[in-house]
């Protein structure tokens, strides 16, 4: 069976969904987006989602085209109409399609913007990955510098995946200037004697929506956090890692470079926080 999926305004069998081959989406990958995730059909931490695309449209100079009500309305529409359990929704935004190519951003008045949602069905609380663990490897960070922007610029992260499949490997840690930036697609974090160390909100760095509540829980928790960078040596030498992202909650990583961590297996800190996050994003679905 075909999903529907959203497409300025329509509901439409992903089959008949169409954007322009002006589209600035397409031509300047000028545009932005956001995922969210589905646990019992519900969706977790969407306010975050809403303000962080907010953000990002306003740093791109690009008006909102739907409130975040109306946003929501989309999104629990898509969740029934292809009766998603656990997934994920994906949501972008264009600065729409000209009549014609040009660098120059068209006038917003004449040239609306393109916004398309879709789903994916996919199991994210019971990831056989969370009970082994991935095995990361570092590589340069070349992208652009405003990385906080969740653009869909996102042909370097998509480079870096494919290098940690060469290399046997689930994943890629970016590093510039001798630390860590980030994941491809998440948030890096290390644990050395019980304190976590994960970087600091800036440009360098997605300001992930799962790991301000991950810190938020595990602050409650009463965990030591510390927010500044840290570098592959230091990660090697930790006695555990994770990531955190909306598709993966709290991942646990066992290996950095080949080094392989603690016992070679998920760590305690890891293991809580995913319970915890996944615990209370349950009752806090809308």
């Amino acid at each position: 069976m075909s999903r529907i999926v959203y497409v300025n305004g329509e509901y439409l069998p992903e089959d008949q969904a169409k954007v322009s081959v002006f589209d600035r989406g397409f031509l300047f990958a000028d545009g932005v987006y956001e995922v969210t995730s589905v646990i019992d059909g519900k969706l977790v931490d969407f306010p975050g989602h809403a303000a962080r695309l907010e953000r990002s449209l306003t740093e791109l100079d690009m008006p909102s085209p739907l409130t975040s009500g109306e946003l929501l309305s989309i999104h629990r529409e898509l969740v029934a109409r292809n009766n998603v359990t656990e997934g994920m929704v994906y949501l972008q935004i264009t600065r729409g399609a000209p009549e014609d190519r040009d660098f120059v951003f068209p006038d917003p008045a004449l040239t609306p913007q393109t916004v398309v949602l879709f789903t994916q069905s996919k199991g994210l609380v019971d990831s056989p990955a969370a009970q082994t663990g991935l095995k990361v490897i570092s590589i340069p960070d070349i992208r652009w510098g405003r990385r906080d922007i969740k653009t869909v610029q996102l042909l370097y992260p998509s480079v870096g995946k494919m290098m940690a499949r060469r290399a046997r490997a689930d994943d890629a840690w970016m590093v510039e200037d001798g630390f860590v930036t980030e994941g491809t697609s998440n948030n890096a974090y290390i644990v050395k004697d019980g304190k976590i160390i994960t970087r600091q909100l800036g440009t360098e760095i997605l300001h992930g929506i799962t790991r301000a509540a991950v810190l938020a829980f595990a602050r409650e928790a009463q965990m030591k956090i510390e927010e500044r960078p840290f570098t592959i040596d230091e990660a090697q030498a930790a006695d555990e890692a994770f990531i955190t992202s909306a598709s993966t909650f709290v991942m646990p990583v066992v290996s950095v470079d080949g080094a392989v961590l603690g016992d070679g297996t998920p760590g305690p800190v890891a293991r809580r926080l995913r319970e915890i996050y996944i615990e209370q994003s349950r009752k806090a679905a809308v």
